[in-house]
């Protein structure tokens, strides 16, 4: 009876460690921290690029864009990426002045003159510029050419537009710490490697993967400008007064030239109608006038001119002259 009493907490020891070490067991397992690759097939073809995928940290992206490490840690948050664009029409009472006095604002906001172009016509200056202005100052840049100090008169047209851009970033930044993870992956294998072909080949994988890394990146970072700073377009001209444009209809002096012009159009057409007709007509009626009258006498003399039956008066008999005492 001892001995059974005994045999009971023994028993039961070995129940608990048994059972730790079965889960112990079932615990799931460490992947290893590098993948062994021996032989030179591991690095051609599609070998390496399998190699470097496995090696690589997957890198999962979420409906929001943000990874699946980072989901739970970052909360909601608007970070739309919208670029805008627009073009306005502005009458100023004073081109230069409302030039200034914009630019000055514009530069006050944040932004800056990207391009301009200016012309003059006689008294009608022009000028269209094109401001970048910080995406967070849009309205803040069309209430200030709106007004320009009072110098504004008139908006003739406004238009603006705005494009949403977000989803292609997130793509791109997506795309990038893909192509980045796999840059590393692919070094580590290059280190590795003993034949020089394989390194080679790594070596041009490497290189493709950096030039769509920084093709990718140049997109981005154009995107972002863009989305960052928005782009307006403003034409500055001085309103025409309907007189102005009257008087400028009509001009005095061109009428002038215009009917001295025709006047020589029609003094050359007639110059040049006589010289053709002395050079060339007249010759030719002086010899048809000719032909004709010489062949009219011919006619006349051979009698082919008279009518027929005609008969001609008998000569008339010469008279006698008269003698005295008759």
């Amino acid at each position: 009876m001892r001995t059974i009493r005994l045999l009971i907490p023994i028993g039961a020891i070995a129940l608990i460690v048994i059972a730790c070490s079965g889960a112990a067991s079932m615990a799931p397992q460490e992947a290893p921290a590098a993948v062994g690759v021996t032989g030179g097939d591991a690095f051609s073809g599609a070998g390496a690029q399998r190699a470097a995928a496995s090696a690589a940290p997957s890198v999962a992206t979420s409906q929001d864009g943000s990874t699946a490490n980072d989901i739970g840690t970052i909360g909601a948050r608007d970070d739309a990426r919208i670029i805008r664009t627009g073009s306005i029409d502005l009458q100023v009472s004073d081109v230069p002045k409302a030039l200034r006095t914009a630019r000055d604002g514009i530069v006050a906001l944040g932004g800056y003159v990207g391009a301009s172009n200016t012309s003059n016509d006689g008294d009608h200056p022009t000028a269209e510029i094109t401001y970048r202005i910080p995406a967070d100052r849009w309205e803040d840049a069309l209430d200030l050419l709106r007004g320009l100090n009072g110098l504004t008169t008139k908006v003739v047209t406004e238009h603006t537009e705005a494009v949403e851009v977000t989803g292609q970033v997130i793509d791109l930044q997506a795309r990038i710490r893909n192509l980045q993870a796999s840059e590393v992956a692919l070094q580590g294998i290059a280190e590795r490697a003993t034949k020089i072909s394989d390194v080679l080949e790594v070596q041009a994988q490497l290189t493709d993967v950096r030039g769509q890394i920084e093709g990718l990146t140049a997109q981005l970072k154009d995107l972002n400008d863009r989305a960052g700073y928005a782009t307006l377009t403003a034409r500055f001209t001085v309103p025409v007064v309907a007189t102005t444009v009257a008087a400028k209809g009509w001009e005095p002096g061109a009428v002038v030239d215009e009917a001295a012009a025709s006047m020589i159009s029609i003094l050359q057409s007639l110059a040049n109608a006589g010289i053709w007709f002395l050079i060339v007509w007249l010759p030719i009626l002086i010899v048809l006038g000719g032909l004709v009258g010489a062949s009219a006498w011919v006619l006349r003399h051979v009698g082919l001119g008279r009518r027929p039956g005609a008969i001609l008066p008998p000569p008339t008999p010469p008279s006698e002259p008269l003698t005295s005492g008759s």
